[in-house]
């Protein structure tokens, strides 16, 4: 895949649409002062540094909120 250049400044000002385009599978790379500092790639792209600790929909279809939890603990 392409990865697209994008300023970190716009990335900033338009931060939703990016997160958007990610979710769809694009990656980006942000510059600032003309030097790429980070990428943003989708959360696929890295399966193995996610690992599942607790499936909360077991326990409840939605899921539990964290608020909730906070809660009781």
């Amino acid at each position: 895949m392409k990865n697209n250049v994008i300023g970190l400044k716009e990335l900033r000002a338009k931060a939703s649409v990016y997160i958007s385009e990610v979710e769809k599978g694009k990656s980006f790379i942000v510059v600032r002062r003309s030097k790429p500092v980070f990428k943003i790639s989708p959360a696929e792209d890295a399966p193995e540094l996610w690992e599942r600790v607790v499936d909360f929909t077991k326990i409840k279809k939605d899921g539990i909120s964290a608020k909730d939890i906070l809660a009781r603990l």
